[in-house]
């Protein structure tokens, strides 16, 4: 059952709200955690020879990718209190990522994730969370002042598995939504996670009509309405774009992407580059999204500019999967541009 929260009026009242605070910062809600990469491809976890370690965890990528960018972020969420957990916590703050909202467990450790990757770069995992201290982030834990500053505040579904994250989750939105925040979400399914298909469904569903934006890719669709088909428009309208919604985006790797508003849709192809590993892209695409509509909430309402917009966050994912590892891959604004130079607009 979907959670009730009270909507702001406009775009323009919400950004009345933060007048005198950052109004350009993005707050990142959710799960950080140790990434092993394997240092060659096309080999299982147990044979494979060797491992890069690798800081990891969507909402995290999502915070480090807008500040790589030049953009203002922030990440709120709980890490183990070990040597992984302070790493990651310093990993923030080298990056230029406020971590005034990282809190330390003492009783759990940082979650590890093992990734064996295929010989086209695309990923499967291995989680160790029994629990992790991200799942143990109680809501009197909260960084208020940080939520009530963001511009817009981003999380997954990761965050919504298990208690007490789950209402500190929910706690998280009510908050920022109160304070004016534009509410960006990406599910980010890792049903492996989840203790059914069926939760992971209805889990994932409860908190959807919250949301002013969300990115999706085409694996997401066929989970969600059942549908095979996930190329339909009208599946997506139908099933997915809710009342609320001002930005709905379905990522196709290398393809590219497809926007819906309601006023517009259409698709923006993506930037071809020779994929190493595919951890993080994804991530990165979403921080050059969110970096854009941070500076310009106009993105929702001009076509053209919300296609510029989205082939600049292509290109931001195209970079990041000709490295290895999500955090180390990510790229800076320069890179980017570079990359976009480089190939005629789509």
């Amino acid at each position: 059952m979907a959670e009730d929260y009270a909507p702001c009026d406009s775009i323009n009242d919400s950004l009345n709200m933060k007048e005198g605070a950052n109004d350009l910062l993005v707050v990142c809600f959710g799960e950080m955690l140790i990434d092993f990469v394997p240092t060659v491809c096309g080999v299982s976890l147990a044979e494979a020879p060797s491992f890069k370690t690798a800081p990891g965890g969507a909402p995290a990528n999502v915070a480090v990718g807008i500040s790589r960018l030049g953009g203002s972020s922030a990440f709120i969420g709980k890490l183990g209190d070990d040597d992984f957990g302070h790493m990651l916590s310093d990993i923030l703050k080298q990056n230029k990522v406020d971590n005034s909202g990282v809190r330390f467990d003492s009783t759990a450790r940082t979650a590890l994730a093992f990734i064996t990757l295929r010989d086209d770069g695309e990923r499967e995992f291995l989680f160790f969370r029994h629990p992790s201290a991200d799942m143990l982030l109680q809501e009197s834990e909260l960084d208020i002042n940080l939520l009530e500053q963001a511009r817009i505040f981003h999380y997954g579904s990761i965050s919504l598995i298990s208690e007490p994250c789950r209402s500190s989750h929910i706690a998280a939105m009510r908050i920022a939504k109160k304070s004016g925040s534009i509410l960006s979400y990406d599910p980010n399914l890792r049903l492996a996670l989840w203790p059914s298909a069926e939760a992971a469904r209805e889990g994932i569903m409860s908190i959807w009509d919250q949301a002013d934006v969300i990115k999706i890719s085409e694996e997401e669709i066929t989970f969600l309405t059942g549908c095979d088909d996930h190329t339909d428009d009208k599946v997506v309208l139908d099933k997915l774009f809710h009342p609320n919604l001002k930005l709905l985006i379905v990522t196709e790797g290398a393809k590219g992407c497809r926007y819906y508003t309601k006023e517009f849709k259409g698709r923006v192809l993506g930037v071809k580059v020779k994929a190493v590993d595919t951890t993080g892209a994804g991530d990165a695409f979403v921080g050059g999204i969110l970096s854009k509509l941070a500076s310009n909430l106009n993105l929702f309402e001009d076509e053209k500019l919300l296609r510029e917009a989205l082939r600049f966050a292509n290109a931001c994912g195209a970079v990041t999967v000709t490295e290895r590892g999500a955090i180390p891959a990510l790229p800076a604004k320069e890179a980017v541009l570079k990359l976009l130079g480089k190939v005629p607009p789509g």
